[in-house]
């Protein structure tokens, strides 16, 4: 690409730096300076700009910057980019440094507050096009499409995309003049931009077509016949707020950010600062850009400086964008298995194999139900086979029978010898377990390294193809579609398929290929991920295809009691409330409460309406009746619905249980997740929620037993503080709160009272989460100078937990991460360089993320324990849930001494800490009698 400036039409080159900083920062892995501060936004951001330098040959140019705060869009629509996720931490991070980089390099910056970069950038663009120059725009932002004209050029060096008027039209399907309305029909989801319902790109640009403008399609909305008609009529009123959010403005006032405004002659191309740059790479780890730059300065040979020289005016030096993409150079095969001779090689092939990528296409996403559509295989880079079994779109090829197939595959599949790697094994493994095959071998699993290595980081496969292999594959939608659009994968091409399953088995191998030996090289690393994560993934694939039994009458009749409840709670806040309102409606809540009744306002929400989230309602629930019915309400409204009304809708028909889907590769802590249902969430601080529990029972001739660690993090914090009170009381089996009570009030074990005791409690579990004074006084109602001399006092008489808390903080600090004690590296990005309360708040992650991540560690060691002893016992006893700190068994009455003496003694047995670890065990018909 090179769009040289002439002595007649000089070039005015525009930077979205906004769009920028987001390329950069997913097109880099996670790199950090030599004091772990992150620097690969920095990185990705330097080297695009170098090279857009170098391609680009402009005397004027800016970068320009969305200013942080609310825009005039938000006054218009208080609803603008209110789903849009906060910028992640790390990114924020890099903000600063990228603009003082971007400033070194000699580009002007541009940042105003209250307008976006996309209105500045439209402003500069045409103003600089009435002046006689060709204007090129930097972006990957369709939005700004709409700037296009015979002087005006969209430029995209990620894809090498240039759009001038006739691309528009040929990407679009509409001219750069109709951009907006083409924009205003389809909506942006990103911004929150309503456009008109089930209306996609293709559908905007044939309305457009068809009726001209905008203006034309809605004047022609009774005509239009259909879904897409009705909804047109319905958004006839917000569309021309619609088209007014999706313009961008181009008559911005700039006169107070760019010296002479409107001439853009100050805004020319300046010589990089060397000496400030040399410095900027030292401090931030650039080590070849600062070595390239040191010759530059004269302190390498004269060819080497001249060259350099050359290089950072203009050129980028050879640092890549984007990670290097392993497969470059390959030419890549993905076969499509149609015939039994084809199948029976590729058999032979994977049999041959050390290790092969193995991916599932189904019908589904719920494990338990999903059937296979197709099979894709990988054995080496650049090469795949997928056999299509059940595609049945029109002209499909005739495919093998399913059943010859899988028939064929099995003794692979089943064959423990045979090694396999997958994203996210723990569904496959339920995928072919729904075709009868125990699928076994599964040596590694990406999505585990990736969360070992990176848990703070996103790891679906195109984001790790992206960090770790310089590659973008296709998505799921790129091949079903999206939306109301978006077709089953059993009618995508068979060829488009084959592309899409083979290239995931194939990006899978490499991306293994890279993450694995970066696991294997750190012992702490390896040790989580192949002691713990990966067998914990097949164990966790038997409890949930195991499943667990519900009583759905019982379910029925809570919930019918529930509704009652309901009914008499909203009859007594009516009464108080002086009439009917919705205990459903926050915005009907806030007008009784504080217009009709006048109540304090506590505090506003970002539209500055009086809020009325929990933390309020709680607040004012101490003084006034209404907001403790309201919060009662909600309570049972949210029991009712997620649990006592859902629940019995989630048996499985087939196996006559509920079957939840535990995650793990989500809390950076370790712990799991669990969803569809989520068991682990069901409140037990209510009566009524404590009732749900009793719906979770044993089937004919079992019992449910519980054994649940005690005080498990309290006993950690013992351990890794080496306090001796805190051991003491451990070892010699003493009530922990007791004798802290007894400390912290100077008063014998055996004095002290249940308020005495209730506060050491509070004491104990709130300092492992780093509360303060103000959280201790808020959550012993007191005040905050007493708050603040209990925790003075509990410090002194446990010095060693003091010290912890010190010296945890200190060592998070300079290395932005802390550790549990098997290894898993919790990454704290805001420790370092984050606001003050940001960095508070990583402070008290740190205190207690080594011991709530060892606390994980420790119950998935317990549960591999347990389950190895079964195993080893032949025992019926089946593990069904596991829940923070909890396992939860169905024991056939015939086993459950054994239970109950060998379960705790194995989950006591899983480390050796200077203190004991302890499990109790309760058992009953049900979950809640076993408590």
């Amino acid at each position: 690409m090179s769009d040289s400036p002439t002595a007649t039409e000089p070039t005015l080159l525009l930077v979205d730096g906004s769009s920028y900083l987001y390329r950069a920062y997913h097109a880099l892995p996670d790199l950090r300076s030599p004091d772990g501060f992150p620097t690969g936004a920095i990185h990705g951001f330097i080297a695009m700009l170098k090279k857009l330098r170098e391609d680009v040959g402009a005397g004027h140019a800016v970068c320009v910057f969305d200013a942080p705060g609310p825009t005039f869009r938000d006054d218009w629509y208080d609803q603008y980019k209110a789903n849009r996720s906060p910028m992640p931490d790390d990114l924020r991070l890099q903000i600063a440094p990228i603009h003082e980089a971007v400033k070194l390099l000699g580009w002007p910056v541009l940042e105003v507050p209250g307008i976006e970069a996309d209105d500045a950038i439209g402003t500069l663009a045409c103003v600089g096009a009435s002046q006689g120059h060709k204007v090129l725009i930097s972006t990957g932002d369709k939005d700004l499409a709409q700037l296009v004209t015979d002087r005006i050029t969209l430029i995209n060096t990620m894809s090498n995309e240039r759009l001038d008027v006739e691309g528009v039209k040929a990407k679009f399907g509409v001219p750069p003049d109709r951009i907006v309305d083409y924009l205003t029909l389809i909506g942006d989801a990103v911004d929150n931009i309503p456009g008109v319902d089930k209306v996609g790109p293709k559908t905007a640009a044939k309305w457009i077509a068809e009726h001209g403008s905008l203006a034309g399609v809605m004047a022609a909305a009774d005509s239009i016949k259909g879904v897409a008609g009705e909804n047109l009529r319905k958004a006839l009123d917000w569309l021309p707020q619609g088209k007014r959010l999706v313009t961008v403005v181009t008559d911005c006032e700039l006169a107070n950010h760019i010296a002479g405004w409107p001439a853009i002659e100050n805004l020319s191309l300046r010589e990089v600062n060397r000496e400030a740059l040399l410095d900027f790479f030292e401090r931030y780890g650039f080590k070849a850009w600062r070595r390239e730059l040191e010759s530059a300065l004269g302190r390498g040979s004269a060819e080497a400086a001249k060259a350099t020289v050359a290089r950072f005016d203009s050129a980028p030096p050879a640092a890549p964008v984007a990670p290097p993409d392993l497969g470059a150079g390959l030419k890549r095969h993905y076969e499509t298995v149609l015939t039994m001779p084809r199948l029976e090689h590729w058999i032979s092939v994977l049999r041959g194999a050390e290790l092969a990528a193995l991916d599932t296409e189904t019908d589904s996403l719920d494990p338990m139900a999903a059937r296979i559509v197709g099979l894709s295989f990988a054995v080496t880079p650049g090469e795949a086979a997928y056999v299509p079994l059940a595609h049945n779109h029109p002209g499909a090829a005739d495919q093998l029978p399913i059943d010859a197939v899988l028939a064929a595959l099995k003794p692979w599949l089943e064959d423990a010898a045979a090694g396999k790697v997958g994203q996210n094994t723990k569904y496959d493994s339920h995928v072919l377990a729904n075709h009868g095959i125990t699928l076994r071998g599964w040596r590694h699993d990406t999505l585990l390294e990736s969360y070992v290595f990176e848990a703070h980081l996103l790891h679906g496969l195109d984001k790790l193809a992206e960090r770790h292999l310089g590659r973008k594959g296709l998505s799921y939608e790129d091949v079903c579609g999206k939306g109301a659009n978006q077709i089953p994968f059993s009618q995508v091409d068979i060829e488009r398929a084959t592309e899409y399953s083979g290239e995931d088995s194939e990006m899978t191998l490499q991306v293994h290929q890279v993450l694995y030996p970066r696991i294997a090289a750190n012992p702490g690393f390896r040790r989580v991920y192949e002691d713990i994560e990966l067998p914990v993934s097949a164990l966790l694939a038997r409890i949930e295809r195991h499943g667990v039994l519900v009583d759905g009458a019982l379910l029925g009749r809570q919930s019918r009691e529930l509704a009652e409840r309901m009914l008499q709670l909203e009859q007594q806040a009516y009464e108080v409330a002086g009439g009917p309102f919705n205990l459903g409606s926050p915005k009907q809540i806030g007008e009784v409460l504080f217009n009709r009744l006048g109540l304090p306002v506590r505090k506003k929400t970002a539209s500055g309406a009086p809020s009325t989230d929990e933390d309020v309602l709680q607040e004012l629930a101490a003084d006034y009746p209404l907001p403790a019915k309201i919060l009662e309400h909600r309570g049972l409204s949210k029991l009712k619905g997620t649990y006592t009304d859902k629940l019995p809708l989630m048996v499985n028909a087939r196996t006559g249980r509920v079957h939840t889907t535990y995650a793990q590769a989500v809390a950076v802590t370790g712990r799991l997740s669990s969803n569809d249902p989520n068991l682990q969430n069901i409140p037990i601080r209510t009566p009524e929620g404590r009732r749900v529990r009793e719906a979770f029972v044993a089937p004919p001739g079992h019992v449910i037993v519980s054994a649940d660690y005690s005080q498990i993090e309290l006993r950690i914090m013992a351990h890794i503080s080496g306090d001796p009170g805190l051991t003491r009381a451990f070892s010699e089996g003493m009530d922990v709160h007791r004798a802290t009570a007894s400390e912290v009030f100077n008063v014998a074990p055996e004095d002290v009272t249940g308020e005495q005791r209730r506060y050491a409690k509070t004491i104990n579990f709130g300092l492992i989460y780093g509360m303060g004074a103000f959280g201790l006084a808020q959550a012993l109602g007191i005040e905050q100078k007493a708050a603040r001399a209990y925790i003075e006092r509990y410090f002194a008489r446990f010095a060693g937990v003091k010290q912890y808390m010190d010296e945890t903080k200190r060592s998070a600090a300079q290395l932005g991460y802390v550790e549990t004690l098997f290894g898993r590296r919790i990454e704290l990005p805001e420790i370092r360089g984050g606001n003050g309360p940001r960095r508070a708040g990583a402070e008290r992650q740190a205190i207690n993320a080594p011991m709530q991540g060892t606390a994980a560690d420790l119950i998935k060691l317990a549960m591999l324990a347990v389950q190895g002893a079964l195993d080893a016992g032949a025992k019926q006893t089946a593990m069904v849930m596991q829940v923070h700190d909890e396992l939860v068994f169905e024991v056939p009455e015939g086993e459950l001494e054994w239970v109950r003496a060998e379960v705790p003694r194995l989950m006591a047995g899983v480390a050796d800490l200077s203190v004991p670890l302890l499990a109790e065990v309760g058992v009953g018909a049900n979950w809640d009698e076993a408590h």
